[in-house]
Parts: C-alpha cells; structure tokens; sequence
C-alpha cells in the first residue's frame, strides 16, 4: 500500500508558508520530495520533518541546527537525537529568558520616558 502524498501547493497550504520558503528548505535539504516530473509530493516523513523545522524555528532555533537533528536522527537514532535536543532546548531556554529580561527592561524604559513625556505635554497644554 502507497503512503498518502500531498501536493506542492497543498504542503503550503497545510503549513502556511510560502512556495520559496518549501523550495528554499528543499535545496538545503530539509525536506526530500518525491518527484513526478516537475512535480513534487510529500509522504508523511517529509510533513513529519516539516513539523519539526516550522516549531525548531518558533523556538528561535537556526536551520542549521534543525538540519543537524534529523541529520542525527537518520544516522544515529532516536536517543541520541533526544540527548542532543535537550541540551540545545536547555541552551535556547535560557536565551530566551536573557532575551525575554532584556525586553521588559526596554518596555520599562520606554514606559517611564513615555509617561514623562505625555506629563510634560500636558503640562504645557494645561
């Protein structure tokens, strides 16, 4: 029995992104179509990897990282790819804690010099 593939257009669709961003992923080779022609079909490995490219890159992972875990994947197994993400999830939490504290620092900074200016307008104004 034939796997379910999906169209070029309908993996766009299905993931929302546009068609140079599934060609671009193609050509560094995250993703392995099948090809018909010029077309191309995609089996439910290569949704499955698309899955993990769309979060790794939500989680502000670079593609060459993500290229690294399924490349880890196919050629060492599963434990080793789960050692690996776990110490990069670790490194990227805390990133992005370092990121998240730098914000509200600057949204604090930009409040406080907001507020001094609407004061001053208003006591210009009034």
């Amino acid at each position: 029995m034939t796997e379910p593939q999906i169209s070029f257009k309908d993996m766009c669709a299905k993931f929302d992104v546009t068609p140079r961003t599934l060609r671009y992923y193609e050509y560094i080779e995250l993703l392995n179509p099948m090809r018909e022609g010029r077309s191309r079909f995609y089996g439910p490995r290569e949704v499955a990897r698309m899955t993990l490219i769309l979060r790794g890159r939500k989680w502000g992972f670079a593609l060459e990282q993500i290229r690294q875990w399924l490349l880890i994947y196919e050629e060492e197994g599963t434990q080793t790819q789960l050692e690996i993400w776990i110490e990069q999830a670790d490194m990227q939490l805390a990133a992005l804690a370092k990121q998240r504290d730098e914000l509200d620092e600057a949204m604090k900074e930009l409040k406080g010099v907001r507020d001094q200016s609407a004061a001053a307008l208003k006591k210009k104004s009034g």
